[in-house]
Protein backbone atom coordinates (compact mmCIF):
# COMPACT_ATOMS: atom_id res chain seq x y z
CA UNK A 1 0.00 0.00 0.00
CA UNK A 2 0.75 3.81 -0.56
CA UNK A 3 1.54 6.07 2.42
CA UNK A 4 -0.29 9.18 2.79
CA UNK A 5 -2.77 11.21 0.94
CA UNK A 6 -3.95 14.69 1.37
CA UNK A 7 -6.79 16.00 -0.30
CA UNK A 8 -6.70 20.45 0.19
CA UNK A 9 -9.51 22.62 -1.28
CA UNK A 10 -7.29 25.87 -0.82
CA UNK A 11 -3.68 27.12 -0.94
CA UNK A 12 -3.95 26.76 3.20
CA UNK A 13 -4.54 23.39 2.92
CA UNK A 14 -1.43 22.93 1.08
CA UNK A 15 0.37 25.12 3.57
CA UNK A 16 -0.68 22.64 6.10
CA UNK A 17 -0.02 19.77 4.15
CA UNK A 18 3.89 21.21 3.71
CA UNK A 19 4.01 21.49 7.27
CA UNK A 20 2.82 18.01 8.03
CA UNK A 21 5.07 16.84 5.67
CA UNK A 22 8.37 18.38 7.00
CA UNK A 23 7.47 17.40 10.14
CA UNK A 24 8.05 14.11 9.56
CA UNK A 25 11.94 12.23 9.27
CA UNK A 26 13.87 12.96 6.24
CA UNK A 27 13.56 9.29 5.36
CA UNK A 28 9.62 9.42 5.24
CA UNK A 29 9.36 12.88 3.16
CA UNK A 30 8.47 13.38 -0.29
CA UNK A 31 6.18 9.95 -0.58
CA UNK A 32 2.92 11.36 -0.06
CA UNK A 33 0.32 11.71 -2.84
CA UNK A 34 -1.07 15.46 -2.82
CA UNK A 35 -4.97 16.00 -4.43
CA UNK A 36 -6.14 19.56 -5.43
CA UNK A 37 -9.45 19.82 -5.31
CA UNK A 38 -10.70 22.32 -8.40
CA UNK A 39 -14.19 22.57 -6.84
CA UNK A 40 -13.32 26.22 -4.99
CA UNK A 41 -9.93 27.16 -6.47
CA UNK A 42 -7.88 26.34 -9.79
CA UNK A 43 -4.58 26.76 -7.54
CA UNK A 44 -3.14 28.66 -10.65
CA UNK A 45 -0.58 26.95 -11.79
CA UNK A 46 0.64 24.90 -8.23
CA UNK A 47 0.44 21.44 -9.92
CA UNK A 48 3.45 22.34 -11.69
CA UNK A 49 5.68 23.95 -9.30
CA UNK A 50 5.03 21.13 -6.96
CA UNK A 51 5.85 18.59 -9.50
CA UNK A 52 8.95 20.50 -10.47
CA UNK A 53 10.03 20.28 -6.44
CA UNK A 54 9.63 16.58 -6.28
CA UNK A 55 8.31 17.44 -2.29
CA UNK A 56 4.85 14.89 -3.28
CA UNK A 57 5.56 11.35 -4.89
CA UNK A 58 2.71 12.41 -7.14
CA UNK A 59 -0.07 15.55 -7.15
CA UNK A 60 -3.20 15.05 -8.49
CA UNK A 61 -6.11 17.55 -9.74
CA UNK A 62 -9.93 16.12 -8.77
CA UNK A 63 -12.89 17.59 -10.70
CA UNK A 64 -14.51 17.40 -7.43
CA UNK A 65 -18.55 18.01 -8.29
CA UNK A 66 -21.51 19.24 -6.25
CA UNK A 67 -24.88 18.18 -5.89
CA UNK A 68 -26.42 20.83 -8.28
CA UNK A 69 -23.76 19.05 -10.63
CA UNK A 70 -25.98 16.57 -10.86
CA UNK A 71 -29.85 17.36 -11.34
CA UNK A 72 -30.78 14.07 -10.98
CA UNK A 73 -30.41 14.48 -6.91
CA UNK A 74 -32.85 17.72 -6.36
CA UNK A 75 -35.65 15.94 -5.83
CA UNK A 76 -33.96 14.92 -3.13
CA UNK A 77 -33.60 18.43 -1.40
CA UNK A 78 -37.22 18.96 -1.45
CA UNK A 79 -38.84 19.93 2.28
CA UNK A 80 -41.40 17.07 3.21
CA UNK A 81 -42.77 18.77 5.93
CA UNK A 82 -41.67 16.11 9.11
CA UNK A 83 -38.50 14.89 10.17
CA UNK A 84 -39.25 11.73 9.14
CA UNK A 85 -39.73 11.78 5.35
CA UNK A 86 -36.88 14.38 4.94
CA UNK A 87 -34.55 12.30 6.92
CA UNK A 88 -35.77 9.39 4.69
CA UNK A 89 -35.07 11.28 1.47
CA UNK A 90 -31.40 12.73 2.78
CA UNK A 91 -30.25 8.94 3.12
CA UNK A 92 -31.49 8.72 -0.31
CA UNK A 93 -29.68 11.66 -1.39
CA UNK A 94 -26.74 10.49 0.52
CA UNK A 95 -26.48 7.05 -1.06
CA UNK A 96 -26.54 8.37 -4.66
CA UNK A 97 -24.73 11.86 -4.18
CA UNK A 98 -21.48 8.95 -3.33
CA UNK A 99 -22.32 7.07 -6.30
CA UNK A 100 -22.93 10.08 -8.68
CA UNK A 101 -19.49 11.76 -7.49
CA UNK A 102 -17.54 8.66 -7.84
CA UNK A 103 -16.55 8.73 -11.84
CA UNK A 104 -14.50 12.31 -11.01
CA UNK A 105 -12.35 10.55 -8.10
CA UNK A 106 -8.92 10.47 -9.47
CA UNK A 107 -7.50 7.60 -7.60
CA UNK A 108 -8.29 4.19 -5.78
CA UNK A 109 -8.13 5.86 -1.94
CA UNK A 110 -7.85 2.38 -0.51
CA UNK A 111 -4.31 1.93 -2.02
CA UNK A 112 -3.73 4.38 1.08
CA UNK A 113 -2.57 3.30 4.89
CA UNK A 114 -3.25 7.05 5.85
CA UNK A 115 -6.00 10.21 4.18
CA UNK A 116 -6.22 13.39 5.20
CA UNK A 117 -9.04 15.17 4.09
CA UNK A 118 -9.06 18.99 4.46
CA UNK A 119 -12.98 19.85 4.47
CA UNK A 120 -14.47 16.71 5.14
CA UNK A 121 -18.14 18.70 4.36
CA UNK A 122 -17.43 18.88 0.33
CA UNK A 123 -18.49 15.83 -1.09
CA UNK A 124 -14.90 13.21 -0.73
CA UNK A 125 -16.31 12.94 2.87
CA UNK A 126 -19.57 11.75 1.64
CA UNK A 127 -18.07 9.35 -1.19
CA UNK A 128 -15.23 8.07 1.69
CA UNK A 129 -18.31 7.26 3.87
CA UNK A 130 -20.56 5.87 1.49
CA UNK A 131 -17.61 3.70 0.64
CA UNK A 132 -16.56 2.59 4.32
CA UNK A 133 -13.35 4.42 3.76
CA UNK A 134 -11.55 5.37 6.93
CA UNK A 135 -9.66 8.93 7.00
CA UNK A 136 -8.48 12.03 9.03
CA UNK A 137 -10.72 14.59 8.58
CA UNK A 138 -8.33 18.51 9.46
CA UNK A 139 -9.99 22.24 9.96
CA UNK A 140 -10.69 23.59 7.08
CA UNK A 141 -8.82 26.96 8.53
CA UNK A 142 -7.02 27.99 11.56
CA UNK A 143 -9.91 27.59 14.52
CA UNK A 144 -12.26 28.06 11.89
CA UNK A 145 -15.00 25.98 14.53
CA UNK A 146 -14.69 28.92 16.88
CA UNK A 147 -16.36 31.08 14.05
CA UNK A 148 -18.89 28.63 12.54
CA UNK A 149 -19.07 25.00 13.83
CA UNK A 150 -21.03 23.87 9.91
CA UNK A 151 -21.75 20.59 11.51
CA UNK A 152 -23.99 21.69 14.17
CA UNK A 153 -25.33 25.28 11.98
CA UNK A 154 -26.44 22.76 9.33
CA UNK A 155 -27.86 20.35 11.16
CA UNK A 156 -29.96 22.57 13.47
CA UNK A 157 -32.85 21.00 15.31
CA UNK A 158 -32.60 17.16 15.85
CA UNK A 159 -29.10 17.42 16.13
CA UNK A 160 -28.64 14.21 18.39
CA UNK A 161 -30.82 12.30 16.03
CA UNK A 162 -28.93 13.49 12.72
CA UNK A 163 -25.63 12.69 14.39
CA UNK A 164 -27.04 9.25 15.63
CA UNK A 165 -27.29 8.73 11.66
CA UNK A 166 -24.40 9.99 10.39
CA UNK A 167 -22.45 7.77 13.28
CA UNK A 168 -23.93 4.93 11.51
CA UNK A 169 -23.13 5.91 8.02
CA UNK A 170 -26.56 6.69 6.51
CA UNK A 171 -26.51 10.31 6.42
CA UNK A 172 -23.37 12.47 6.18
CA UNK A 173 -21.87 14.84 8.57
CA UNK A 174 -18.94 16.72 8.48
CA UNK A 175 -16.10 17.59 11.39
CA UNK A 176 -15.97 14.13 12.57
CA UNK A 177 -19.42 13.19 12.71
CA UNK A 178 -19.71 10.58 10.40
CA UNK A 179 -18.51 6.95 11.35
CA UNK A 180 -15.84 6.46 8.75
CA UNK A 181 -14.04 9.43 9.95
CA UNK A 182 -11.67 8.35 12.62
CA UNK A 183 -10.90 11.76 14.17
CA UNK A 184 -10.73 15.55 13.03
CA UNK A 185 -7.11 17.86 13.36
CA UNK A 186 -7.80 21.00 15.61
CA UNK A 187 -5.09 23.61 16.20
CA UNK A 188 -6.62 24.44 19.52
CA UNK A 189 -9.73 22.50 21.34
CA UNK A 190 -9.94 25.37 23.92
CA UNK A 191 -11.54 27.43 21.52
CA UNK A 192 -14.62 25.48 20.74
CA UNK A 193 -17.62 25.70 22.40
CA UNK A 194 -19.04 22.33 21.54
CA UNK A 195 -15.82 20.03 22.01
CA UNK A 196 -16.06 16.39 20.89
CA UNK A 197 -14.30 13.38 21.53
CA UNK A 198 -13.25 12.75 17.86
CA UNK A 199 -11.05 16.04 18.33
CA UNK A 200 -7.30 15.39 18.18
CA UNK A 201 -5.17 18.76 19.20
CA UNK A 202 -2.52 19.62 17.09
CA UNK A 203 -1.38 22.87 17.31
CA UNK A 204 0.10 24.80 14.27
CA UNK A 205 2.77 26.74 15.61
CA UNK A 206 5.69 23.89 16.63
CA UNK A 207 4.92 23.21 13.03
CA UNK A 208 6.01 26.10 11.46
CA UNK A 209 8.60 27.05 14.21
CA UNK A 210 10.63 23.90 13.36
CA UNK A 211 10.90 25.05 9.84
CA UNK A 212 14.84 25.45 9.00
CA UNK A 213 15.91 28.11 6.14
CA UNK A 214 15.45 25.49 3.67
CA UNK A 215 12.30 24.21 4.55
CA UNK A 216 10.83 27.70 4.04
CA UNK A 217 12.64 28.35 0.55
CA UNK A 218 11.44 25.48 -0.18
CA UNK A 219 7.93 26.64 0.89
CA UNK A 220 8.27 30.29 -0.72
CA UNK A 221 9.51 28.30 -3.94
CA UNK A 222 6.07 26.21 -4.06
CA UNK A 223 3.57 29.13 -3.62
CA UNK A 224 5.34 32.67 -4.51
CA UNK A 225 5.31 33.50 -8.03
CA UNK A 226 6.49 37.04 -7.61
CA UNK A 227 8.67 37.23 -4.68
CA UNK A 228 10.50 40.13 -6.61
CA UNK A 229 7.37 42.17 -6.04
CA UNK A 230 6.63 40.98 -2.50
CA UNK A 231 9.90 42.19 -1.83
CA UNK A 232 9.63 45.27 -3.65
CA UNK A 233 6.12 45.75 -1.40
CA UNK A 234 8.33 45.70 1.45
CA UNK A 235 10.77 47.63 1.09
CA UNK A 236 8.32 50.36 0.25
CA UNK A 237 6.96 49.81 3.71
CA UNK A 238 9.54 50.45 5.07
CA UNK A 239 11.25 53.60 3.17
CA UNK A 240 7.46 55.28 3.70
CA UNK A 241 8.17 57.22 6.80
CA UNK A 242 4.37 56.58 7.32
CA UNK A 243 2.47 54.13 9.50
CA UNK A 244 1.96 50.91 7.73
CA UNK A 245 -1.53 48.70 7.50
CA UNK A 246 -1.98 45.56 6.17
CA UNK A 247 -5.38 44.42 5.50
CA UNK A 248 -6.65 40.80 4.83
CA UNK A 249 -10.09 40.28 3.14
CA UNK A 250 -12.82 37.77 3.47
CA UNK A 251 -15.10 36.79 0.80
CA UNK A 252 -17.76 38.22 2.29
CA UNK A 253 -21.67 39.26 1.16
CA UNK A 254 -21.76 40.05 -2.22
CA UNK A 255 -19.13 41.92 -4.43
CA UNK A 256 -21.08 45.84 -4.03
CA UNK A 257 -21.04 45.14 -0.18
CA UNK A 258 -17.35 43.74 -0.12
CA UNK A 259 -16.55 47.30 -1.72
CA UNK A 260 -18.07 49.06 0.94
CA UNK A 261 -16.34 46.78 3.40
CA UNK A 262 -13.12 48.11 2.40
CA UNK A 263 -14.28 51.77 1.96
CA UNK A 264 -15.25 51.31 5.36
CA UNK A 265 -11.58 49.84 6.60
CA UNK A 266 -9.61 52.29 4.37
CA UNK A 267 -11.25 55.03 6.84
CA UNK A 268 -10.78 53.48 10.26
CA UNK A 269 -7.13 52.89 9.17
CA UNK A 270 -6.57 55.34 6.44
CA UNK A 271 -4.80 57.37 9.33
CA UNK A 272 -2.89 56.96 12.23
CA UNK A 273 -3.58 58.18 15.76
CA UNK A 274 -1.89 61.39 15.13
CA UNK A 275 -3.96 62.17 11.73
CA UNK A 276 -1.49 61.17 10.13
CA UNK A 277 -2.08 59.18 6.31
CA UNK A 278 -1.24 55.69 6.74
CA UNK A 279 0.54 53.44 4.18
CA UNK A 280 -2.62 50.50 3.50
CA UNK A 281 -1.42 47.22 1.71
CA UNK A 282 -4.20 45.02 1.02
CA UNK A 283 -4.01 40.99 0.96
CA UNK A 284 -7.21 39.64 -0.40
CA UNK A 285 -8.61 36.07 -0.11
CA UNK A 286 -7.86 33.36 -2.36
CA UNK A 287 -11.41 33.25 -3.28
CA UNK A 288 -11.85 37.05 -2.92
CA UNK A 289 -12.85 37.80 -6.37
CA UNK A 290 -13.25 41.83 -6.30
CA UNK A 291 -11.00 43.66 -8.41
CA UNK A 292 -9.28 45.43 -5.59
CA UNK A 293 -6.04 46.77 -7.75
CA UNK A 294 -8.98 48.36 -9.81
CA UNK A 295 -10.89 49.98 -7.46
CA UNK A 296 -7.91 50.88 -4.81
CA UNK A 297 -5.14 51.82 -6.65
CA UNK A 298 -3.25 53.24 -3.70
CA UNK A 299 -3.37 50.51 -2.07
CA UNK A 300 0.18 48.44 -3.10
CA UNK A 301 -1.57 44.29 -3.34
CA UNK A 302 -0.04 40.84 -2.54
CA UNK A 303 -0.76 38.33 -4.67
CA UNK A 304 -4.25 36.27 -3.03
CA UNK A 305 -2.80 32.84 -3.78
CA UNK A 306 0.08 33.66 -1.06
CA UNK A 307 -1.11 31.87 2.08
CA UNK A 308 -0.45 35.15 4.61
CA UNK A 309 1.31 32.87 6.67
CA UNK A 310 4.72 33.03 4.41
CA UNK A 311 4.62 36.16 4.76
CA UNK A 312 6.89 35.37 7.74
CA UNK A 313 9.12 34.14 5.95
CA UNK A 314 10.59 37.46 3.96
CA UNK A 315 13.02 39.28 5.86
CA UNK A 316 12.61 42.58 7.23
CA UNK A 317 8.57 42.61 6.84
CA UNK A 318 6.56 44.53 9.60
CA UNK A 319 3.45 46.21 9.68
CA UNK A 320 2.20 48.59 12.35
CA UNK A 321 -1.46 46.67 12.10
CA UNK A 322 -2.65 43.99 10.36
CA UNK A 323 -6.68 43.47 10.20
CA UNK A 324 -9.13 41.56 9.18
CA UNK A 325 -12.90 40.68 9.51
CA UNK A 326 -12.65 37.19 10.07
CA UNK A 327 -9.77 35.43 9.32
CA UNK A 328 -7.65 34.60 12.54
CA UNK A 329 -4.14 35.89 13.00
CA UNK A 330 -2.54 34.17 15.63
CA UNK A 331 0.00 32.60 12.94
CA UNK A 332 1.41 35.97 11.80
CA UNK A 333 4.67 37.44 13.38
CA UNK A 334 5.17 40.86 11.47
CA UNK A 335 2.45 42.82 12.88
CA UNK A 336 2.55 45.37 15.87
CA UNK A 337 -1.19 45.30 16.75
CA UNK A 338 -3.83 42.30 15.36
CA UNK A 339 -6.60 43.20 14.99
CA UNK A 340 -10.07 41.19 14.05
CA UNK A 341 -12.98 43.00 13.57
CA UNK A 342 -15.61 40.00 14.27
CA UNK A 343 -19.58 39.68 14.45
CA UNK A 344 -19.68 43.69 15.37
CA UNK A 345 -18.10 45.04 12.86
CA UNK A 346 -20.45 42.86 10.89
CA UNK A 347 -23.29 43.47 12.27
CA UNK A 348 -23.56 46.63 10.12
CA UNK A 349 -23.77 44.83 6.65
CA UNK A 350 -25.47 42.48 7.08
CA UNK A 351 -28.08 40.26 9.37
CA UNK A 352 -26.70 38.77 12.55
CA UNK A 353 -28.06 35.74 11.03
CA UNK A 354 -25.88 34.82 7.98
CA UNK A 355 -22.88 35.47 10.47
CA UNK A 356 -23.70 34.95 14.21
CA UNK A 357 -24.18 31.33 13.45
CA UNK A 358 -23.22 30.19 17.35
CA UNK A 359 -27.22 32.00 17.86
CA UNK A 360 -28.46 29.36 15.10
CA UNK A 361 -27.56 26.34 16.81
Amino acid sequence: MKDRIYVCHTFYHVYITFLKELALPKEQQGGATMVLSLMSNNFAGLKGRLEKLGCFEEVLEYDEKRPEFFPELAKYKTDRGNIVANMWQRIRFTKKFAACQAPFVPTDFRAYKEIYVFCDSDPIGVYLNQNRIPYHAVEDGLDCLKTLDSARVTNRGHFGVKAWFAGHNLIHIENGYSKYCIDMEVNDRSVLRYDYHKYKEVPRRPLYERLTPEDKQLLLEAFVENKKEIEEHIAEANASGRETVLILTDPLCDLDTRKRIMEDQLEMFGRDAEGKETLVFIKPHPRDVLEYGTLFPQCPQFAATVPMELLNFFAGIRFDRVVSVYTELAAIDFAGEKIRLGHDFMDRYEPKSKHRYDDMI
